[in-house]
């Protein structure tokens, strides 16, 4: 305790406790500030009730002794903050006789452990000169990893550790395996594992012990679990193949034994959510699981996987010398309109190399019906990407049209205009780009196209009030929900390789051009309950009876711009068999799409009468 102050306690002035907090902000020590970094004490005034600290980012700070208890935290002199302070020169030059005793030094002065964006913020531009922290980080990074006196994990978010205690390196590893409650934390163990197989050169019995529980594990977590349960045991796999050792025993459980217990849609459902590296280890696995029928498995769960999926499924079929089969499988998908979003966006990067068989005019159709239709629907949007993409490549318009003939240039375009997917700038920004491939279509922008009002779209007041529902969810939930995510990604540093940031910044675009869309929707909107409508011909409110070829009657059910029902046959009037069918009268012959095989059918209007809400 500082002289001066155990004069106070001695007096009965103060309590003892107050007293030592009161001499660790003594002249001559240090203190930690959140906001102003390290500092050392400089001057204090008892009677006042002040202290002056120089802070690294705030020199000469004078401070109410009662804010600075609450604000500041002691830390010894042999903290590396302190150091910092005092001794900078001497931590420069540990930097590079022995890095490894600074960061160790570092890590003990933080409790053991911090993440990478943490260190790098205490050395680079102070210790270590900003322009050359990358390459002194990455080489004490490996070499701190050879010496196993930490956990170096391969994220920057995640936490460097020292090993304590007299365990080995080895046993440290198999401890933390072990002392996980849950299959992630089997994951995480399973790759710090792998990320230090070093440690087990000379002994493997301490993995050898893992198997068994991982096993069961797997199993376990197959039936309910099956993405985590494809992980552990990828993740395993990768133990065993960086070990020049350790082999796998015959009765272990594979992936491809858990692909064959599960069916295709929950696969590519489970899959999909799984690291690229991970995903590829999965369908890799496949001929081991389907044998002679891995070619037609892998191909059924191609458009179903995600983007990262797509793109590793396409991979492995093109280094197998398999692709002919996928590309037989994307004709039909989009000849029928059947592909999905990322399967096309990959058919769209991959135009110039895999995908140039099946790039045709077709693919431009497919594009814009997925767009309609997701707009249509009144779930979230799931072709935000696809619809970007049109946008930002600034060659695919340009390829698209360009083989295409004059009609199918003209009726692309056509459609693209009527799109309500696309805002009126968008639209023209579109256009532009096709009519400098296809001067012949600046006619459709030269007339009545160029500048039209926005049509009332007809809605039901159900389908209306769950629009609005959606869009003050939009306002006073998500929205702001994601302007704090926004805010605490932020905080966790170095933007460049935040995920978290990332990922919610694009959110965030996604949400602003929902909202956008929403309220222009609104805005256009003229509720209805259908009643009254004229059945003289198919209009909108009508149920309409057709037959088909064979004889056979089908009903459909004609209603507003937001009410496609597939299931009970009801279908928008703005869809394309709703255009199709309006303004028909009995005994017309209509072409519409088949649902189930996506090829054009010819149905004859029976009857029509008014549709009774």
């Amino acid at each position: 305790m500082h002289p001066d102050v155990a004069k106070l306690v001695e007096a009965g002035r103060i309590p003892k406790p107050l007293g030592e907090r009161l001499s660790q902000l003594a002249p001559g020590n240090f203190c930690v500030h959140k906001s102003f970094g390290a500092g050392k004490v400089i001057h204090w005034d008892l009677p006042g009730k002040k202290v002056t600290i120089d802070f690294e980012k705030s020199t000469g700070q004078t401070m109410e002794l009662q804010f600075a208890f609450q604000k500041t935290e002691w830390i010894p002199l042999d903290d590396f903050r302190a150091k910092k302070i005092e001794q900078l020169e001497e931590l420069r030059i540990l930097s590079k006789s022995d890095p490894i005793a600074l960061v160790v030094h570092l890590l003990q002065s933080h409790g053991g452990s911090m993440t990478g964006d943490a260190l790098e913020k205490e050395l680079c531009g102070t210790v270590i000169p900003e322009a050359t922290f990358k390459k002194w980080w990455d080489s004490t990074k490996k070499a701190l990893r050879e010496s196993r006196l930490a956990v170096v994990p391969q994220k920057r978010t995640e936490a460097i550790a020292l090993r304590t205690g007299d365990r080995s390196p080895a046993e440290a590893l198999v401890a933390d395996f072990e002392a996980s409650k849950d299959i992630k934390g089997m994951i995480r163990a399973l790759e710090a594992i792998a990320a230090d197989i070093g440690a087990f050169e000379s002994d493997t019995s301490a993995l050898k012990r893992l198997l068994n529980d991982i096993d069961e594990g797997a199993k376990k977590a197959a039936r309910v679990q099956l993405g985590q349960a494809l992980q552990l045991v990828a993740a395993r796999d990768e133990v065993i193949g960086s070990s020049k050792t350790l082999e796998l025993d015959p009765t272990a459980v594979r992936l491809s034994d858990l692909l064959l217990s599960t069916d295709a849609l929950k696969l590519a459902e489970e899959t999909s959510t799984l690291p690229s590296g991970r995903q590829r280890a999965v369908y890799e696995a496949f001929p081991d699981a389907f044998g002679a029928d891995w070619v037609g498995k892998i191909v059924h769960v191609f458009d179903r996987v995600g983007a990262r999926g797509v793109t590793e499924i396409a991979r492995i079929l093109l280094e197998r010398g398999e692709l002919p089969a996928l590309v037989n499988h994307l004709r039909s998908a989009i000849a029928r309109r059947a592909l999905g979003s990322d399967a096309l966006i990959w058919v769209c990067r991959e135009r110039k190399t895999a995908s140039t068989e099946v790039f045709s005019a077709d693919v431009g159709a497919s594009i814009l019906n997925l767009l309609e239709n997701d707009h249509l629907s009144d779930g979230p949007r799931k072709t935000s990407r696809l619809q970007s993409l049109l946008g930002d490549d600034k060659n695919l318009l340009t390829d698209l049209v360009a083989i295409m003939d004059v009609n199918e240039a003209r009726n692309f375009s056509r459609r693209l205009l009527d799109c309500p997917v696309f805002g009126e700038l968008e639209k023209k920004s579109l256009m532009a780009r096709i009519i400098k491939a296809r001067p012949e279509t600046g006619e459709l922008v030269s007339g009545n196209n160029a500048k039209r009002p926005e049509e009332a779209l007809l809605v039901s007041w159900e389908s209306l009030e769950r629009k609005k529902t959606e869009l003050d969810d939009l306002i006073r939930v998500r929205i702001p929900q994601n302007t704090k995510d926004i805010s605490i990604a932020r905080s966790y540093g170095d933007l460049r390789e935040n995920f978290e940031y990332k990922s919610s910044k694009d959110l965030q675009k996604y949400l602003m051009h929902r909202k956008g869309e929403l309220e222009r929707d609104i805005t256009r909107a003229r509720g209805t309950d259908f009643k009254g409508s004229d059945a003289g011909k198919v209009n909108i409110g009508t149920i309409v009876t057709l037959t088909d070829a064979a004889g056979s009657n089908i009903e459909m059910t004609v209603l507003g711009a937001w009410d496609s029902i597939p299931e009970t046959k009801t279908v928008s009037y703005l869809s394309e068999v709703g255009k199709a069918l309006v303004g028909r009268e009995p005994g017309d012959a209509v072409q519409v799409r088949d649902e189930a095989t996506e090829a054009m059918q010819t149905l004859t209007i029976k009857s029509i009468r008014a549709f009774n809400p």
